[in-house]
């Protein structure tokens, strides 16, 4: 039975166990499909990669659709200009993310984009109004110094060779990129009001393709049938991650699935070394110890706060 209003996926029993398996099924796609793109970021731009990435997501979705019976009622939207801002903030934080993948080392880009749903917390507090206490805050302190533990190596290579200049730009394009990541998230909670998860991903991407299109005067080139295997591989393998990650969190509460996102820290230091013989240092190690460690007192206190709003309405129930 579908609910008016309710994608018949939205509409599920809780299952952890399933819903953790999911998270970390994306979480391993999605760094498969950092590896492509790094892989082909060689010799083919940012623009013409977000494109690509973008433009083979959406057939991945409107299969899904197909498959759900509700290729008719899933792509509704009340919010035109909500998908927009979101689609042109997302799609920023997508080329940054994708220019930085071909200047640093995999490991260092995955771990700089932990600092995302720490900046989510400040970002929340300051366009949405949500409260944020002493506790959170200072979570998202620790979070911030260990994103500089992570950059300070590359800020001190600004007066030597051309290579360590270009690996130094990378980290603050990756940074920049975490921070548009996380206003992206601010769109996303208030789009969830109104729109359906497929909505949401699809109109992303579509809005993604066509900005990436004014990246063409900027040069694009000709990819290589390996490139242009890669990209749409990418494109597919980014569509398949979006579904099984929105899917993951049908089945069981953010405080259970969301640590598992570190997870792609361990993947991404074994395909960087496996495959582009990138070995992590110390220094980006004991960073990543930090941001994790943020991020999941945050994931924490989300947990207290949300037993403390159940039990509140308990209370507030009228007991028949």
């Amino acid at each position: 039975m579908t609910i008016k209003g309710v994608l018949p996926f939205e509409v599920v029993l809780m299952n952890p166990l399933r819903g953790i398996v999911l998270k970390i099924i994306s979480v391993s796609i999605f760094v498969v499909m950092a590896t492509c793109i790094k892989a082909a970021a060689v010799h083919v731009p940012p623009g013409e990669t977000v494109f690509f990435r973008s433009l083979f997501a959406v057939p991945v979705i409107l299969i899904w659709l197909v498959w759900q019976h509700d290729l008719a009622h899933g792509l509704e939207t009340k919010n035109f200009m909500g998908h927009f801002w979101r689609g042109l903030v997302g799609t920023t934080a997508m080329g940054l993310g994708f220019t930085a993948l071909g200047l640093l080392p995999l490991p260092e880009v995955t771990a700089l984009g932990y600092a995302a749903p720490v900046l989510t917390v400040v970002f929340a507090a300051m366009f949405l109004g949500e409260q944020v206490r002493a506790f959170r805050l200072s979570a998202v302190g620790l979070g911030l110094i260990g994103v500089v533990i992570i950059l300070s190596p590359r800020l001190t290579v600004l007066s030597v060779e051309t290579a360590d200049k270009m690996e130094a730009i990378g980290a603050l394009l990756m940074l920049m990129g975490a921070v548009f990541m996380a206003l992206a998230q601010v769109f996303v909670r208030k789009l969830v009001g109104t729109e359906s998860t497929a909505a949401i991903v699809f109109y992303f991407s579509i809005t993604a393709t066509l900005l990436s299109l004014l990246t063409i005067p900027f040069g694009w080139v000709v990819p290589t049938w390996t490139e242009a295997g890669l990209l749409i591989a990418a494109g597919l393998l980014g569509g398949i991650g979006q579904i099984l990650l929105t899917t993951s969190y049908r089945f069981a509460d953010t405080s259970v699935i969301a640590p598992f996102e570190y997870t792609s820290i361990l993947l991404a230091v074994v395909i960087g070394y496996t495959v582009f013989d990138e070995v992590p240092t110390i220094t980006v190690l004991a960073g990543v110890c930090l941001v994790i460690g943020a991020g999941l007192i945050i994931i924490y206190r989300e947990r207290q706060l949300g037993l403390e709003r159940a039990s509140q309405r308990k209370v507030m129930t009228p007991q028949g």
